[in-house]
């Protein structure tokens, strides 16, 4: 994929600026925390009708950055990634301690805007986790497991790296949502698996090293040291409430993420080669959203094309399809998620949507039963 002709110049602070909109929620939270009644939705809000709002004003950006633009132009993409850990961990911890020290918000009004702050750290917090776990540096790989960490959720650094990659749009994806699937099948469906696939895939390669699971170079024992700590903190802090509070704004963290998983590729399957092998990833195994305002909240993971087809390419990078190269979504993330939570108004958006994919790219197939949700998975 080349860049645009027009293509625009990134390695500025101005070009990079609208990337660090993320930052302006955090006043916001504390904003609604002082406030508390029903100034608790505001948060979720702001990330779902604010930016779906935004995306219908400022459109689509169609236009592509030079892919081989140096690192050393990054630096502003790269700085608001790393400055968003210890602005969410204070935001998270900083907040516990107020909701403990003033007697205006009553109990559901705590879960509201714990609720609230794992919509923030879900929909920021993962996306910035994701970026960073794709990169080299060690520094920015742990950033990504502290990020995941705090919302009880880190083994997605294996199961993303490990197994998602490598199997997306197979049934050896657990996050690949089936066709037909529900979101509200798949989110309790995943919730187990991803577990199991991520255990397995980092046990599977200690074995092949001839290291028993238990051998303390497996992730998993980082993993749930950082997450016992950040659970210890909340008790410090606020006693069983307060690992309450946490478990809450983890719970939806996690709530999104899954939700943008199963919009990211949903009935997108790659073609069985028969032996238990399937095509290589191409663009067309993810949907690709080009709407400008809800690309900046989300770094460019609507980018998610290019982003499998170059994992280790860096958000600013970032390439967009056209309709020839890569199937669209109608709208950005922000809307098709909430469009996600009605089995019957996503099948009315989506299927004619997956149908005219499939006689796009695969009009030799005939037969799509074995991709479908609930039947038997294809040979391994």
């Amino acid at each position: 994929m080349r860049a645009t002709p027009d293509a625009p110049r990134i390695d500025r602070l101005a070009a990079a600026l609208p990337f660090w909109m993320s930052l302006g929620l955090v006043p916001l939270a504390i904003f609604i925390a002082m406030q508390g009644c029903w100034y608790i939705l505001l948060l979720p809000a702001s990330t779902w009708y604010l930016f779906s709002g935004l995306d219908f004003v400022t459109g689509l950006n169609t236009k592509n950055p030079d892919p081989e633009t140096p690192e050393n132009q990054l630096y502003w993409y790269r700085l608001i990634t790393l400055l968003w850990v210890p602005v969410q961990l204070v935001t998270i911890f900083g907040l516990m301690i107020y909701v403990g020290q003033t007697d205006h918000l009553t109990g559901v009004e705590q879960w509201g805007l714990f609720a609230g702050l794992g919509i923030l750290s879900g929909t920021i917090g993962i996306t910035y986790a994701h970026e960073l776990m794709h990169q080299k540096p060690r520094i920015e790989r742990w950033m990504a497991d502290i990020l995941m960490c705090s919302v009880l959720y880190g083994h997605f650094r294996s199961e993303h790296l490990l197994v998602h990659h490598r199997y997306v749009g197979t049934p050896r994806d657990p996050v690949t949502a089936r066709y037909g699937e529900s979101f509200w099948r798949f989110f309790p469906r995943v919730l187990v698996q991803c577990l199991v696939s991520a255990f397995n895939a980092e046990k599977t390669m200690l074995a092949r090293k001839g290291l028993p699971w238990t051998h303390l170079s497996n992730p998993f024992w980082r993993y749930w040291a950082l997450e016992g700590g950040f659970v210890l903190i909340a008790a410090l802090i606020g006693g069983w409430w307060g690992v309450f509070l946490f478990a809450t704004q983890a719970f939806w963290a996690v709530f999104q993420l899954e939700l943008v998983n199963y919009v990211e590729h949903y009935a997108l399957t790659r073609k069985h080669l028969g032996d238990g092998k399937y095509e290589h990833v191409m663009p067309r195994h993810s949907w690709n959203a080009a709407q400008k305002a809800s690309n900046w909240l989300l770094i460019n993971l609507q980018r998610h094309s290019d982003h499998h087809y170059k994992p280790a390419r860096r958000f600013p990078l970032l390439q967009t399809y056209t309709e020839d190269e890569a199937p669209q979504l109608p709208y950005g993330y922000p809307l098709m998620t909430m469009a996600a939570l009605s089995p019957r108004l996503w099948r009315r958006v989506m299927h004619p949507r997956v149908k005219a994919w499939r006689n796009m790219y695969y009009p030799e197939i005939t037969d799509w039963s074995a991709y479908k949700s609930g039947s038997n998975p294809l040979p391994r």
